[in-house]
């Protein structure tokens, strides 16, 4: 999210998290100087996360101190001490794990007392989001009880598949590009429509 005037049209739709790259590499990277106004439209109820990707470990706690967030996603390859330290920090922590096909979910065990949730999302060269799905089959793999959340080129037809899936860590999604206009600016009535069917219990 980049602009204030679509955060405050996002959050009507009543997402649980809204989140904001701190990352310069990534093309969503809301700035050096962002506006407070950014986060400040964001309500009590819905969690303020900032996303890092290999940063300084006193640099990420300043700006979570400064922007008010809750919640911090370490995006790159951050080990579990620095994971564990954010933690005690007082934030929640997403910890993000690129999966493809060889990757083995044992590797996480290391992590689970680290972080509140991991996200899953296709594997890539390059930091950031790819729009790209994984094979979601891959999922039946994972055997640990810590909650995740599931990421990788997710788009509104997918509500039906993703409200199949009957994994008993299976946490919540991430949407992205997916449901831009442009980049950063997120289609409100798409969002709102797709987290109204996805939570509509049938």
């Amino acid at each position: 999210m980049c602009d204030p005037g679509n955060v405050r049209e996002v959050v009507d739709t009543g997402p649980d998290f809204i989140g904001f790259i701190f990352y310069p590499g990534s093309k969503r990277y809301i700035g050096d100087f962002p506006d407070k106004l950014l986060l400040q439209q964001v309500p009590p109820g819905i969690q303020r996360t900032g996303v890092f990707v290999n940063e300084n470990i006193e640099k990420v706690l300043k700006v979570a101190s400064q922007f008010m967030l809750e919640v911090i996603q370490l995006h790159g390859n951050e080990t579990v001490e620095y994971c564990s330290f954010v933690r005690s920090s007082g934030y929640k922590v997403i910890k993000t794990f690129g999966v493809d096909r060889d990757f083995d979910f044992k590797g996480l065990d290391a992590y689970q007392e680290a972080c509140d949730y991991f996200l899953f999302d296709n594997k890539a060269d390059m930091h950031g989001g790819t729009g790209v799905k994984f094979n979601w089959d891959k999922l039946a793999d994972y055997h640990f009880n810590k909650p995740f959340i599931l990421s990788g080129g997710i788009g509104p037809e997918d509500v039906k598949i993703l409200k199949a899936i009957r994994h008993k860590a299976f946490f919540a999604v991430d949407i992205n590009s997916r449901f831009e206009t442009i980049t950063g600016f997120k289609n409100s009535a798409i969002v709102n429509s797709f987290i109204k069917e996805l939570k509509t219990i049938k």
